[in-house]
């Protein structure tokens, strides 16, 4: 790990404190694991992305979503569903947060107290600053990780698009694009649907 900082100054960043951590590229996952800054990091060979602080529209749809999911499945035991912060190990080196994601109670065991092997579904939020992040990088990361449904939430149309994964190409098809006064529906979670209209308008996000 490199040392050659330059001494702070008044208003500089605190280099001191920039040396007690691996530079980028050198994190182990380990150490990584190991980060508390209170925000979202993901991690990808070696590498720290710190991602962009959520909209209080952008939580108000994930806390939407993930109330609906849970509500749904926990009396009938399916499951458990959480929202960010929640570190899924997506590939040996590759972590990512998802919005919210869920587990089916058969895999209990990828579950840990640091973070899941994977998911059995995820949503995310597309955040307007990075569409392609939600669109196209995370969409294939959970396709490479064996996450057998992804939805994606984009506030810019007020569409949600529900992806399933082919078994056999493990590449996500488009199971459904919903609009309007539609009902989004999970292929993976029979009888689990909302309606698309409820998911964006949040009165709490004003």
């Amino acid at each position: 790990m490199s040392t050659d900082f330059p001494e702070s100054q008044h208003g500089d960043p605190t280099w001191a404190i920039a040396k007690l951590f691996p530079n980028q590229g050198y994190w182990s996952e380990e150490e990584y694991l190991r980060l508390d800054v209170g925000r979202l990091v993901e991690f990808e060979n070696g590498n720290l992305e710190l991602v962009p602080m959520p909209t209080e529209l952008h939580q108000a749809i994930a806390f939407f979503l993930c109330l609906q999911l849970r509500c749904f499945v926990e009396p009938k035991k399916l499951g458990v569903t959480y929202m960010a912060p929640l570190r899924v190990r997506v590939r040996e080196g590759k972590y990512r947060e998802p919005d919210v994601m869920f587990m089916l109670t058969e895999h209990r065991e990828r579950r840990t107290p640091r973070f899941w092997h994977g998911a059995d579904l995820v949503m995310e939020v597309v955040s307007e600053d990075d569409p392609a992040r939600d669109l196209i990088h995370k969409r294939s990361d959970y396709a490479a990780a064996g996450i057998p449904e992804y939805w994606i939430v984009d506030p810019r149309d007020r569409s949600v698009t529900v992806l399933r994964l082919d078994p056999v190409t493990s590449v996500y098809t488009e199971a459904g694009r919903y609009v309007g006064e539609q009902l989004a529906v999970s292929i993976l979670i029979p009888g689990f649907e909302v309606n698309v209209r409820d998911v964006f308008d949040r009165p709490e996000a004003v």
